[in-house]
């Protein structure tokens, strides 16, 4: 935390109270509030959290209005463009990008973690072949405390590195599991002579039965997904993984948590939400019809995958991602795929339009990654999967930095309690 010198001033009951302010490296002061019940016995009132914040933070800041997503000061369209997913893990969990010696260690340590626990297939076959694939990654996820006994120790500083190499080396080698389950076909192993992305291809889509070679623009679309949801600040997954954390939770249950609030549809279920709405439209001949519902008030349909809560005038990770896209669907092709014939046509349709123009309803990046994913043959049960997997290297970044934080403390929110006062109890033959 910044030392401060500036105050603000508090009138509560004839009484005054100052507050001390911190000022960021970028983006609004804050309020420093810790105290505020102690001196004047109030607490704030701040649904969603959405004007409190809950820690101080070097790793991801956002400017919605700016359009701005920055890892450790980095641009995410340069990382996007310019980098992979490994660099960027690298630079998430250790705040620098890596020199060339790095890197190379780096991957080798994550390389050689892909492989899971042979026992763990037991699992797997504890569920239905119909399980959700994210409900299957919750309990996997969460199991794997109960095999890496030496790397749950999170006051050891060796033993929390050990925990995030394994947990970003196996969720792909998992969400693959849990896909592979899903469709009733033979696990996949990994393969440390392909690279991160395109060995999370080849788990998903290899069979024995014959050879499969990772396309590299396919292997290149899918690395971008990564890096373009690897971590977003304190979001709703990223806040329950450090609540969790607050309790000495291990750090595979942590990450269990946020896989768990990541499945939400508000949150991780984003992209699948606009490929339903694309399986609603049906075909691009209806997509006037769908426009105009969109723009009436008192319809309920609305667009999904246009515009954002956070970002205001574009979503800055889109722009990278829709090249992929594009780059994709040059490859593989629309003209047998009604929903990607949607999904081109809805696209153009709103860049063009006055009124999405005015009301800044720009596809965003769960608009291009839901038509990347569906191009690749991913089923949109696995698309908050994908997202999971990606986020995983946020998460433990931010559970690492809370665990060395001095001011780490268990987290307790307050209430606005509104129930019946102190009562006496009625026996049952008087009520």
């Amino acid at each position: 935390m910044t030392d401060t010198k500036k105050t603000a001033q508090l009138s509560l009951n004839g009484e005054t109270y100052e507050l001390p302010i911190f000022s960021p490296t970028t983006g609004p002061d804050v309020l420093d509030i810790r105290k505020l019940y102690g001196q004047a016995g109030v607490f704030t009132y701040d649904p969603g959290f959405t004007s409190t914040a809950s820690c101080d933070s070097t790793i991801t800041y956002i400017d919605g209005g700016k359009g701005e997503l920055l890892h450790r000061g980095y641009p995410i369209d340069q990382l996007a463009s310019k980098s992979h997913h490994l660099e960027v893990c690298y630079l998430l969990l250790y705040g620098e990008l890596p020199t060339a010696a790095q890197l190379e260690d780096f991957e080798t340590r994550v390389t050689r973690h892909t492989m899971v626990h042979e026992q763990m297939h037991n699992f797997f076959r504890g569920f239905r072949r119909d399980a959700h694939p994210m409900a299957t990654l919750v309990g996997v996820v969460g199991a794997m405390s109960a095999f890496y006994h030496d790397s749950t120790d999170i006051n050891d500083p060796w033993q929390r590195e050990v925990a995030a190499i394994r947990l970003i080396a196996k969720l792909p080698t998992i969400a693959a599991m849990a896909y592979k389950y899903s469709i009733g076909q033979p696990f996949v192993y990994p393969r440390n002579d392909l690279d991160y992305a395109a060995n999370f291809l080849h788990m998903c889509f290899s069979v024995p039965a014959e050879e499969y070679h990772v396309d590299p623009i396919l292997a290149r679309a899918m690395d971008r997904i990564f890096i373009l949801h690897a971590d977003h600040e304190q979001n709703a997954s990223t806040s329950t993984v450090r609540l969790a954390s607050s309790s000495g939770a291990n750090p595979f249950a942590c990450i269990a948590a946020g896989i768990a609030c990541l499945w939400g549809p508000a949150h991780g279920g984003a992209n699948q939400a606009c490929l339903e709405m694309l399986k609603e439209i049906g075909s691009v001949d209806r997509i006037p019809e769908f426009i105009e519902r969109a723009k009436d008030k008192n319809d309920p349909f609305r667009l999904m995958g246009f515009g954002h809560r956070v970002y205001k005038n574009t979503d800055p990770r889109a722009k990278v991602l829709k090249q992929s896209a594009d780059e994709v669907l040059e490859l593989l092709g629309v003209e047998n795929n009604p929903l990607l014939q949607v999904a081109k046509e809805l696209e153009r349709t709103a860049l063009n339009d006055e009124y999405f123009i005015e009301k800044k309803l720009f596809p965003n990046v769960d608009f291009y990654s839901g038509i990347i994913l569906e191009a690749m043959g991913f089923p949109t049960s696995m698309f908050t999967p994908i997202f999971a997997l990606s986020r995983t290297v946020g998460w433990i970044s931010q559970w690492k930095e809370m665990i060395a934080d001095p001011q780490n403390k268990i987290g307790r929110p307050r209430q606005l309690y509104l129930g019946e006062t102190a009562r006496d109890y009625i026996d049952i033959e008087s009520r």
